[in-house]
């Protein structure tokens, strides 16, 4: 697969990507909840803010590298967990975490992805992080968890903010299955609760909760594993104190890209409030609207150790394969450096509030 010539923004890559897929592998990958206004107020909220340059700095030694869980990151960008990647390219995470290695982006693996993570951890060349979701029983949790470390993950992703998925009507209206061809692999011999969207006249609370994670599970599965537990779906600054409680090892400011609960705050948004809670005593991650290296600027200011980026990245698979997810990280990695050289900042640590025009 080649990438298109005029391929040079992530906005390209989904102009292409519109053009090229299924329509309704779009609405399932595009879904945003109920009317989408939580998932455009992600990409709104980013486009509010302002930076503010610095001139003439001393840019010598310039570097976006930094540290988080003992290992060194050298940009803070984070693939993050998204099922099924075979519905865009056959090679699926195979091609995506090649292309993570080759720019040196570290990658979460979704417990519905469409290859066994043992097989793409056997294809890293990176920091592999799992993402969970709670399962019915927890013998089952407690095995993907034994399962990604087994295979050298370095962290666990839990993801708290669907106990139930939201309303995706578009997803609704386009009539989307998944092939025959590809299943949640990795969940393969568990008793794993079936991750169809809420549907009116769904029994929600009669059943599709009964494996919704609490914080007595959280603090079990703290005590169960070695590896750091990320909690991802954290937008309320009074979930702080409670994750720290549990052993929560970060946290992941997020809104599920907009696919859960609609009108909820964008992600940016919400970040300072939960960065000021954590006050530095844990990493604080957010994702949600990442388009350009500027956004990754203005999360890091507003209290941010790193970003999550999503759907771009099956964009760029389906558009150019492992070359297009190279070729768009790589984008936003030199987006980032740009940024960083324009508003004076030349490492991580040196971007802070004032770099937002306004604060």
């Amino acid at each position: 697969m080649i990438v298109p010539p005029d391929t040079v923004s992530l906005s390209d890559y989904e102009r292409h990507f519109n053009d090229r897929i299924d329509p309704a592998t779009r609405a399932y990958i595009a879904g945003a909840g109920a009317d989408g206004i939580t998932q455009r107020a992600n990409r709104e909220a980013f486009d509010r803010l302002r930076l503010m340059p610095r001139v003439l700095r001393d840019l010598s030694g310039a570097t976006a590298r930094s540290e988080l869980f003992g290992e060194v990151m050298d940009y803070p960008i984070i693939l993050a967990p998204m099922a099924h990647h075979r519905l865009v390219h056959p090679d699926g995470e195979l091609a995506t975490v090649e292309a993570a290695g080759l720019t040196r982006s570290w990658m979460t693996v979704s417990t519905q992805a469409s290859v066994r993570v043992d097989e793409i951890a056997r294809r890293a060349t990176v920091p592999l992080w799992f993402q969970l979701y709670s399962q019915p029983r927890r013998e089952d949790t407690l095995t993907l968890a034994r399962r990604a470390e087994d295979s050298g993950c370095k962290a666990l992703v839990l993801t708290v903010d669907a106990p139930v998925n939201g309303m995706r009507n578009m997803e609704q209206r386009a009539g989307f299955r998944l092939p025959p061809t590809i299943a949640p692999v990795n969940l393969a011999g568990l008793a794993a609760d079936d991750f169809r969207p809420a549907r009116p006249g769904s029994p929600v609370f009669q059943g599709m909760l009964h494996a919704a994670p609490t914080w007595d599970m959280v603090a079990w599965l703290c005590g169960e594993t070695g590896l750091p537990i990320l909690l991802k779906g954290i937008l309320n600054p009074e979930d702080v104190e409670p994750a720290i409680a549990t052993g929560a090892g970060g946290l992941i400011v997020s809104n599920h890209g907009g696919r859960t609960l609609d009108t909820l705050p964008a992600s940016i948004d919400a970040l300072p409030a939960v960065a000021e809670r954590a006050a530095r005593r844990l990493p604080v991650l957010m994702d949600g609207g990442i388009r350009r290296g500027t956004d990754i600027l203005k999360a890091l200011a507003l209290g941010a150790d790193a970003v999550l980026v999503g759907q771009p990245v099956l964009h760029a698979l389906a558009v150019g394969g492992m070359a297009g997810v190279a070729h768009m990280l790589t984008l936003l990695q030199t987006e980032l450096e740009v940024a960083m050289a324009l508003t004076g900042r030349p490492t991580l640590p040196d971007i802070d509030r004032s770099v937002i025009f306004g604060t």
